[in-house]
């Protein structure tokens, strides 16, 4: 029995170098190459922002706006967001996946047990041996292993691990998604409650001017219709505060339910003291458009699917090849449990069955196309996904670069209806015009500052635009190179 044993070992030995020096089909993987401009067009210094082409880490942008409430809700956002919790659990489920593809590599053994018990009418005879009672035991192994010669297994593990990888990917494209949301959502929100302010203030400003119009009729310097006129301006300006309190709720819900929170939940947290917009950071690092294929999740996510069609392709070539199985078995039997595990009823048996595929109609060969046609789609995909991310950075580049124009134009005609309302109040005090001079001019002054918080509201939203779309917002939370860098 030793003997049979290590005759075994040596066999399986053997077989197992075999294995593991066999060759593998289908074309070995290379990230492609794309070439990238030089810079970007529109990296050019603005009026409040400069731009810089140099590499700085946006994992976390949002810090940089010097603003504690937007830091603290996108730290719970990326903490409690139930579309970030289901993309981690497709992570999981991948690495699952990529555990199935592994166990094909090693046999599979299992045990079994028998007993057994036979009763008979006929007496044991000379003619019929077969005794009227008997009890047989019996336990054994049996082991069964495809040996991968040709590195079919070995390319679905390959496939399996890009596909976790890809998962991976998404997850952070998720991250990156939702950091500029909610950024998005709180600064909007933030813009709508200093129009609600400015709002008011003209509603009492125009409610001002209709009382010293309303006077002026009761002493004949106006008629009626300058009352009406401005009956109908006053109205046009309060109803247009119930609109800016609703959009400013709908923010509120927006960024609860971002949060994984009902959406009324964060209301008195985010109403309690607001109306200032946050300024702007200093300085804009963009880097440079090669990099953008490391920063961007969605560019990883792309190469790494890519990766895994390329391995599908091995997949399905190794398939046009023989395959070698192996199947070994080990028993003892006896009719007595005491003795069932004596090597005199220790049975063993191996053999290896080598099959290779004759005809099958062209299904084989179909699959390596079906699996050739996918990798180049997953080609395109990859190539599209790099251009659609240059021309995100282009766009979000020139908005931000118009809005910061606009923005200067603004705030020159703030600057001017400001210098004439003060202009008007001097004249008032010294008589040369009426107090109605007055409430012109600061109404007038207050659709020169509405405008400006839209045009600011504006030029943070396309800020954050920018950030999304360099890649921003995403960290590695792993120590290991191989956890933050894709396979090759």
């Amino acid at each position: 029995m030793k003997r049979q044993i290590e005759r075994t070992s040596r066999a399986l030995l053997f077989i197992i170098a075999l294995g593991a020096n066999a060759c593998t089909v289908g074309p070995r993987y290379h990230q492609p190459t794309i070439a990238t401009p030089p810079a970007y067009v529109e990296t050019v210094d603005t009026a409040r922002t400069a731009i810089r082409p140099d590499d700085a880490d946006l994992s976390q942008w949002w810090t940089q706006f010097p603003d504690p409430i937007l830091q603290v809700l996108i730290k719970r956002a990326l903490e409690s967001n139930f579309d970030l919790k289901s993309a981690a659990s497709r992570v999981r489920q991948a690495r699952e996946q990529e555990a199935i593809a592994g166990a094909a590599e090693y046999p599979t053994l299992s045990a079994n047990g028998t007993a057994l018990t036979l009763n008979s009418s006929r007496a044991s005879s000379p003619a019929s041996p077969i005794p009227g009672h008997l009890n047989l035991y019996a336990a054994g192994f049996d082991a069964t292993w495809e040996v991968d010669l040709f590195g079919g297994t070995r390319r679905a593990i390959e496939e399996a691990r890009a596909n976790t990888a890809a998962s991976l990917w998404a997850r952070r494209d998720g991250e990156v998604s939702l950091t500029a949301e909610v950024a998005n959502d709180y600064l909007t929100l933030r813009a709508l409650q200093a129009r609600i302010a400015v709002g008011q203030a003209e509603l009492q400003a125009q409610k001002d001017l209709g009382g010293l119009i309303g006077a002026r009729r009761q002493t004949g310097f106006v008629t009626n219709l300058d009352v009406d006129q401005q009956a109908a301006v006053v109205a046009t300006a309060a109803a247009q505060i119930p609109q800016l309190e609703a959009q400013a709720k709908g923010q509120v819900h927006a960024i609860g339910v971002l949060l994984g929170q009902p959406p009324e939940a964060l209301e008195a947290e985010l109403t309690a003291n607001g109306g200032v917009i946050p300024p702007p950071p200093p300085a804009l690092p963009v880097g440079l458009p090669s990099e953008l294929l490391r920063r961007r999740p969605d560019i990883r996510a792309a190469e790494r699917k890519l990766a895994a069609a390329s391995a599908q392709i091995g997949v399905q070539t190794a398939n046009l090849y023989p395959k070698l199985d192996l199947i070994g078995l080990a028993s003892f039997a006896s009719m007595a449990p005491a003795s069932l595990f004596s090597g005199q009823n220790f049975t063993s048996a191996g053999f290896g069955m080598l099959s290779a595929p004759i005809f099958e109609g062209g299904k084989t060969r179909a699959s390596i196309r079906v699996a050739r046609e996918q990798y180049a789609q997953a080609g395109f995909a990859y190539q599209g996904a790099v251009l659609g991310a240059l021309r995100d950075v282009e766009d979000a580049l020139a908005r931000h670069r118009t809005d910061e124009d606009r923005r200067a134009a603004l705030a020159q005609s703030v600057a001017a209806s400001r210098a004439s309302l003060v202009i008007a109040e001097d004249q008032y005090e010294t008589g040369l015009v009426t107090f109605i001079n007055v409430l012109q001019a600061e109404t007038a002054e207050l659709n020169a500052r509405d405008q400006l918080i839209q045009v600011d509201a504006l030029a943070l939203t396309d800020l954050v635009a920018v950030y999304k779309a360099l890649g921003g917002g995403w960290a590695c939370r792993s120590s290991a190179r191989s956890a933050c860098e894709p396979e090759g």
